[in-house]
């Protein structure tokens, strides 16, 4: 072979060898770099399943006390900051589980200086050798059901003790004026007072707790609102002649509501009860109605005392009362408006209020309109 082509072709293998020399080195290198084990904490399998469907927040918690998976309600609560617990009480429950693998539970409230206020229930578990889990539900809603009904236990046994207190101081006062005819007479008129006013108060604390139970949409009735306004306007007449307060009704005509005819009654009824209760001598108290193409507005409005504005979101609460002295005199028991509100609610509707004190207020009740065109539509 020419000198000259054994040459060439050395050059040639020689080129190609340091090549891939080179090639093979960046292999190398590359191969280093992207092997290089990162170590990332794995939860056990199937962990992030099961955590995903719970009702309760969850949150996995490493050996170094980072948070290595959390809910969105635990970030949301509070409880989780970055990858940190947020929550010393978890932070110290979390070291003693770790420490004796013993599972342990506690209550606790979330933001307790602020207006979010949150009841939490916390359940801290091993989880495998170097993980701890913390599951934690949300009780809010149980304490604030548990603290109405405390409350309202409390309100009913106080309401009840004073009538039966003056029947029986009256029934006292009655037996020692025996000999006395216009005594007799006065004792017992204050009797039949306080008797009504009990059997009133029993009347509506059994009308609310059946109110409660009930779910009136479940066998919804076609309720004409003219029928409601009439027996409501009918069934205050009386009080209404005895202080010469005029009752009017007025507006839209033929509107129809579905639901319960009772209940829809009740809540009307009590809100022209406690217009004429809390109005003035020769004022007036006005039933209107009005229909949209959604629903049907029933409003009563009076000229009675009104409400201080610092009080308005409180007169739907059971047993409120605006003028407690004003209100014995009436025989009130201050569970109209909650019983209002209650309906409304169960109706799918509202009921708001406009008022100043000295001038009156308007008691609005919106509820869901029925169209007879729907009903006959195929």
């Amino acid at each position: 072979m020419d000198p000259t082509m054994q040459a060439a072709l050395a050059a040639i293998v020689g080129a190609f060898l340091g090549g891939g020399a080179v090639l093979a080195w960046h292999i190398s290198d590359r191969q280093q770099r992207t092997d290089t084990p990162v170590e990332v904490p794995v939860l056990p399998p199937g962990v992030a399943s099961v955590l995903s469907v719970l009702r309760s927040s969850a949150l996995v918690v490493g050996e170094d006390d980072l948070v290595l998976k959390a809910s969105a309600p635990a970030y949301a609560w509070g409880m989780v900051r970055g990858q940190a617990l947020a929550q010393p009480e978890l932070v110290e429950l979390v070291h003693d589980v770790r420490r004796d693998g013993q599972i342990r539970e506690t209550e606790m409230v979330l933001g307790a200086n602020g207006s979010g206020q949150r009841h939490v229930f916390a359940r801290v578990a091993p989880l495998g050798v170097r993980l701890v889990l913390v599951l934690v539900e949300d009780r809010t809603r149980e304490r604030r059901v548990e603290a109405v009904r405390r409350d309202f236990v409390a309100n009913v046994s106080h309401e009840l003790k004073t009538p039966v207190g003056a029947i029986k101081l009256l029934a006292e006062a009655v037996q020692d004026a025996s000999d006395d005819p216009e005594a007799v007479q006065r004792f017992s008129s204050r009797m039949h007072t306080e008797s009504d006013r009990l059997a009133s108060l029993v009347k509506q604390i059994i009308e609310l707790s059946r109110l409660q139970g009930d779910d009136p949409l479940e066998a919804p009735t076609t309720v004409e609102v003219d029928d409601v306004v009439a027996t409501a306007v009918d069934t205050s007449a009386i009080d209404a002649a005895a202080h010469e307060i005029k009752l009017v009704s007025g507006g839209e005509t033929g509107l129809q509501v579905r639901g319960s005819a009772e209940q829809v009654t009740a809540a009307v009824s009590n809100l022209v009860a406690n217009a004429v209760a809390y109005s003035g001598e020769s004022s007036a108290v006005v039933v209107n109605t009005k229909g949209t193409p959604s629903s049907v507005e029933i409003s009563v409005i009076d000229q009675g005392i009104g409400i201080p504005e610092n009080e308005v979101d409180r007169i739907f609460e059971r047993f409120y009362r605006v003028d407690p002295a004003r209100h014995r005199s009436t025989g009130g028991t201050g569970l109209g408006l909650a019983i209002v509100k209650h309906v409304a609610a169960t109706h799918g509707g509202d009921v708001r209020v406009w008022s100043v004190e000295g001038q009156g207020s308007t008691f609005t009740l919106t509820l869901p309109r029925h169209v007879m065109e729907m009903e006959e539509a195929p």
